[in-house]
């Protein structure tokens, strides 16, 4: 029963789970807006005075990103571990919480899928009415872009069998299937740099290359961000953070996880396989 409950605000029985005041919140919105102002003075180049804030600014805010990050998240390990505060409805707005996310993730490649087929589906004069536009020496998407589909394709099963494991209490599976995760985004992470450095065109070349690396590249950005979040869930899976009756915080990594698999799928689809080697041809456009 005292997993259920929380009796620290009101002093009666309730299975809500309200938080300690805290400054991280503050601190995080600070640290975001120095980092976001220094992004904006380095990328247009403006001083402050005789002062170069820019560059600054970005390493000072990330910085502090970053450390309010790490200590925001340890306070959310020590109420779910140690006070066992999250009650069966606290995590009902965890999940909530995390759907929202991962919706939010959605519409932001939205974004990069709307300019991409934008650009490909009406090419202009200035390409020669071509997708892929002339002199682009595509990357072959049967080659490399399938490895590294299969490659992320095979993290998705083994974070799935690792969340099999932590559901029937297996913790040695649950902690080899993580690592064998981790492993995977680490060389899917490793094949795209790979990648990058052997394409033959570079990002401002063009509306091509600059949908192709932005897409992609965020994408790469989103791998990295998970493959830490399962690394982090690798370690609290050694320490016996989760149990099958409580373990959000690998959930919230898988569906993350999932997420990374479905949009790298779209892109392998779209990107390179239509818009690397179908494409449009000036009979189709007229």
């Amino acid at each position: 029963m005292a997993e259920n409950t929380e009796f620290s605000t009101t002093g009666k029985p309730h299975p809500y789970h309200i938080v300690r005041p805290s400054i991280l919140p503050l601190l995080g919105s600070l640290a975001a807006g120095i980092l976001a102002i220094g992004a904006l003075l380095f990328m247009h180049d403006i001083k402050l005075g005789n002062f170069e804030f820019g560059l600054k600014g970005v390493v000072l805010g990330l910085a502090g990103v970053l450390a309010v990050m790490f200590f925001w998240w340890k306070d959310v390990i020590f109420e779910a571990v140690t006070e066992k505060a999250h009650t069966p409805v606290a995590k009902i707005g965890l999940r909530y919480g995390m759907t929202l996310f991962i919706a939010s993730e959605v519409m932001f490649f939205v974004a990069f899928f709307w300019a991409f087929f934008n650009a490909s589906l009406f090419p202009v004069t200035e390409i020669g009415n071509v997708w892929p536009p002339e002199g682009i020496q595509t990357i072959d998407p049967f080659d490399l872009p399938l490895l590294m589909t299969m490659i992320l394709l095979l993290s998705g099963c083994t974070v799935t069998w690792a969340h099999h494991a932590i559901l029937h209490g297996n913790k040695y599976d649950a902690v080899k299937a993580l690592g064998l995760t981790v492993v995977l985004g680490i060389i899917f992470l490793g094949f795209q740099v790979y990648e990058y450095a052997h394409a033959h065109f570079g990002f401002t070349e063009g509306i091509y290359p600059s949908t192709f690396f932005m897409a992609t590249g965020f994408h790469g950005f989103h791998v990295f961000v998970g493959t830490i979040f399962l690394a982090v869930c690798y370690f609290r899976t050694e320490k016996g953070h989760f149990t099958p009756e409580s373990h959000f915080g690998f959930e919230a990594a898988a569906w993350y996880w999932h997420f990374v698999d479905v949009v790298w799928l779209f892109l392998f689809l779209a990107v390179y396989v239509w818009g690397g080697l179908i494409g449009v041809h000036p009979e189709i456009t007229g």
